[in-house]
């Protein structure tokens, strides 16, 4: 088989028709981005001399595996390449400084309680018998203003490394381990909660599989999510990745990045972390909102 036999008058003219060149209407930008898909599979196809059968236990496995999206892209680094990408765009555009961004993950749940920052807050709603860990700092902008009105989301698993929401024990009360801090004008913020633990995907299901295939773990080190928004600001997603976990240099999601690792302060049956968050100025409306990534609902 030629290796440019995805490059034939035939196969072009094919993956023309697909993606919808030929005909008026339709959305110019998605018919170019399938042209370049449907391109990219096809050599892919013909590189790897991948069989019919091949072709179709990926799309069972694609199909199957569904329910699982949101644990696939990270753990083969999609999400992340998103990062990267973005910072690319940033330092292009003479953009620096600021927290850096890391990936989302699927366990967001909007809706959770909006609570006020000018004491500790405590996340956890539901008993739980493992240590404490306290949070503490300040958001700032980049110039080390303090930010006003800031809200900072948060959320992470409980002690048995399971959210709220998506925990098949059942055990958890709504939003447990989930807030909305708004914080006072200084921009400083604290909050108690139990200790997190890291998690594995689902033993057995499409992530498991594959990351089974390519020789790969599916663990996640202990961590806490972040969303910070404030007016003025651009909307930050970014999480913590405890220093000292075994996982933390071995990320299955590939969250881990530098100045993302704080090390927990542990004394007795309690830990602190101390850690700052720094946003960067908005360009415009879209900086100050989130994605359009969809979502859980509480």
């Amino acid at each position: 088989m030629p290796a440019n036999f995805a490059s034939t008058e035939a196969v072009q003219k094919l993956l023309d028709r697909a993606s919808g060149l030929d005909v008026d209407g339709g959305n110019p930008r998605l018919k170019a981005i399938m042209r370049d898909l449907l391109q990219a599979t096809a050599d892919i196809i013909v590189k790897h001399d991948i069989s019919e059968s091949e072709f179709w236990q990926a799309a069972k496995y694609l199909a199957d595996g569904a329910g699982e999206i949101g644990l696939i892209l990270p753990g083969i680094g999609l999400e992340h390449f998103l990062d990267l990408y973005m910072d690319a765009k940033d330092a292009e555009a003479g953009l620096s400084g600021g927290t850096p961004r890391t990936i989302e993950g699927p366990l967001y749940v909007a809706g959770a309680p909006l609570v006020d920052g000018t004491s500790e807050v405590d996340l956890t709603s539901d008993p739980d018998d493992t240590d404490t860990l306290h949070m503490t700092g300040i958001v700032t902008g980049p110039d080390g203003e303090p930010v006003k009105d800031a809200i900072l989301h948060v959320w992470h698993a409980n002690s048995q490394g399971w959210y709220s929401h998506f925990d098949p024990t059942g055990e958890q009360t709504p939003f447990n381990n989930r807030r909305r801090i708004k914080l006072a004008a200084d921009g400083r913020y604290a909050f108690r909660s139990k200790m997190p633990h890291g998690y594995s995907v689902p033993p057995g299901g499409a992530t498991d599989v594959l990351m089974q295939a390519l020789g790969r773990h599916g663990n996640r080190p202990a961590h806490v999510h972040f969303f910070v928004e404030a007016p003025g600001y651009r909307t930050l997603t970014t999480q913590i990745n405890f220093g000292d976990d075994p996982f933390a240099a071995d990320d299955f999601a590939f969250g881990t990045r530098e100045g993302l690792l704080p090390v927990p302060s542990r004394q007795g049956d309690t830990a602190h972390i101390a850690f700052d968050f720094q946003l960067q100025r908005a360009r415009n409306d879209e900086d100050q909102s989130f994605s359009r990534r969809a979502r859980a609902q509480g």
